[in-house]
């Protein structure tokens, strides 16, 4: 089973930038899709963004259309979160997943087959 370490969280004044990292090791993502999860102080954790590996099809919540973008690097075998425009509402722990069923990823019920450790971000106002 494919096992994910996660890094790049961190704090960011709102407006500014950060990158998540979700890496690899024990297999290859080739067969699963990943997804970015997270969970906010007394909220469900919700699902922010998913990418098949196969053919790089994404999936977005509306909330982060535009600012967030999933993206894969098969040199490195890693999935990214690249994080634009931050407000304080994105605040939360971030957690990615992976599963070989990309629709289970995209529904983030959270039935998936690997998480990785989760990595915290903070957007001050």
């Amino acid at each position: 089973q494919v096992h994910l370490v996660e890094s790049g969280g961190g704090l960011a004044q709102a407006g500014g930038s950060l990158r998540l990292s979700c890496a690899a090791s024990g297999r290859t993502f080739s067969s699963y899709a990943v997804g970015w999860f997270r969970q906010a102080p007394g909220k469900d954790r919700e699902i922010v963004a998913a990418i098949r590996w196969s053919d790089g099809r994404t999936y977005y919540r509306d909330s982060v259309k535009g600012r967030l973008t999933i993206f894969r690097d098969s040199a490195k075998d890693t999935v990214y979160l690249q994080m634009n425009s931050l407000k304080p509402e994105d605040t939360a722990v971030y957690y990615c997943a992976a599963d070989r069923n990309y629709w289970a990823v995209v529904g983030g019920r959270g039935e998936l087959e690997v998480w990785g450790q989760g990595t915290l971000v903070t957007v001050s106002s």
